[in-house]
């Protein structure tokens, strides 16, 4: 479509240069036991060790979405579903930490100048980056760039985060301040700029404790004009040439359509929370007996035998859909560049509506095996307990209220603003 710059040369060494993505799914699926001997400490702590971060780092998962130029492996966002879920099915909330901690390589790598990715990866090629799109900051605009003050909730994967990216809102000189309008600005700030405060996990919340929710403050930071883009990022229209991202990097992932890729970080960590509920729920089938006389291994019981058949069909129909609308978003990304086809917010948005159905399925799913698990499920220290504590917290998620997203598309399908 377009004539790309020769970035053959990588200006950032990646650790294991003959590493696939089937090898980062199998050490995601290795660490499966570990993540659950640790999920309560990661709870009560409100995200996972140091130790484990040390592990994700040197197991390459940080960079699974990073441009290969800057120390990333550029592998695209089905490997990045697949990973978490493996890591999910340990500990969801490990892994919505992890992933929303990871993914937004793929966004600076898309939307940002070349100085500002070499700034933002550094010389190791380590960037750890939360985001959050609510516009509670202010950007004053100075010489060379904007003072950022601001306070932002829910900054999943903040816990071991080497930035935050967040948007505030600088003043529009065309609309009278007055009417609280202006541009809102995705600004990439360094974790010496922020503060984090202690207000997320022990208790504070009915499930997602370990994923590094924290609210997070800048007051007066000055961000330079390089880490400040325009945040129109749901609904902007791709031209010939593509992103910054694409030209500099050559990859069509770098489009930057927004949609299918957030709502698909998430929905990923309900896929592997399913998955973890199933493990339990299978286990508790071989070892209880039904509580309804006479009583009989779960194993024997045709109730449990069809809730299980049933179980397994929801969550295999989660995870294939899942998997399916990562695939097709690189394919649509590979056909805008191979063939010219347009790779447009209605199609992210249709596939983000192939993903609220997994995430549906997903929940439906572990709410029937906490329902009919037994009461001891439900005490505290169950697996099973913390698995539908995760979920319904996830149910809570503006992502996860199902006719607010479905009436968003619809009225795109008819011709109106895309408003979520």
């Amino acid at each position: 479509m377009s004539t790309v710059r020769d970035v053959s040369a990588t200006h950032i060494p990646v650790p294991d240069p003959n590493i696939g993505p089937d090898d980062l799914v199998v050490r995601a699926a290795a660490m499966r036991d570990v993540l659950r001997d640790e999920a309560d400490a990661a709870e009560e702590r409100g995200g996972y060790s140091v130790e484990m971060h040390q592990a994700f780092t040197a197991a390459g998962f940080y960079r699974i979405l990073q441009p290969r130029r800057f120390g990333g492996y550029e592998f695209g966002l089905d490997t990045l579903f697949r990973v978490v879920v493996e890591i999910a099915r340990g500990d969801p909330g490990t892994g919505w930490g992890l992933c929303l901690a990871a993914g937004h390589a793929m966004q600076v790598g898309a939307f940002y100048s070349e100085r500002a990715q070499a700034e933002l990866f550094g010389p190791d090629g380590h960037f750890v980056a939360p985001s959050r799109t609510a516009p509670t900051g202010t950007a004053t605009p100075v010489d060379g760039g904007f003072r950022v003050s601001g306070r932002w909730d829910y900054c999943s994967g903040i816990t071991h985060a080497t930035h935050l990216m967040a948007v505030a809102v600088s003043p529009d000189p065309e609309a009278p301040d007055d009417q609280g309008r202006g541009v809102p600005l995705m600004v990439v700030i360094p974790r010496a700029d922020f503060i984090v405060l202690d207000d997320w996990g022990g208790g504070a919340t009915l499930g997602l404790q370990a994923t590094g929710s924290n609210t997070v403050v800048v007051e007066d930071a000055f961000v330079p004009a390089r880490l400040a883009e325009h945040f129109n990022w749901k609904d902007f229209e791709i031209g010939p040439e593509g992103t910054v991202g694409y030209r500099l990097h050559g990859n069509p992932m770098y489009l930057g359509r927004l949609l299918t890729f957030f709502n698909g970080e998430l929905v990923a960590t309900q896929v592997g929370a399913a998955r973890a509920a199933l493990d339990e729920y299978e286990q508790l089938i071989h070892t209880k007996r039904t509580s309804v006389p006479p009583p009989v291994p779960r194993t024997e019981s045709p109730d449990f035998q069809r809730w299980l058949g049933e179980l397994l069909g929801r969550t295999d129909a989660a995870e294939r859909l899942l998997h399916s609308a990562g695939e097709s978003y690189m394919d649509k990304c590979r056909r805008w560049e191979e063939h010219g086809e347009p790779f447009t917010p209605e199609d992210d948005a249709r596939l983000r509506g192939v993903l609220l159905q997994a995430a549906k399925l997903s929940f439906d799913a572990i709410d029937l095996m906490f329902a009919t698990a037994g009461t001891s499920a439900a005490k505290r220290g169950s697996r099973l307990q913390r698995y539908y504590r995760d979920a319904s917290m996830f149910r809570t998620h503006i992502a996860a209220q199902y006719e607010v997203v479905a009436a968003s598309t619809g009225r795109l399908l008819l011709g109106q603003p895309l408003t979520f």
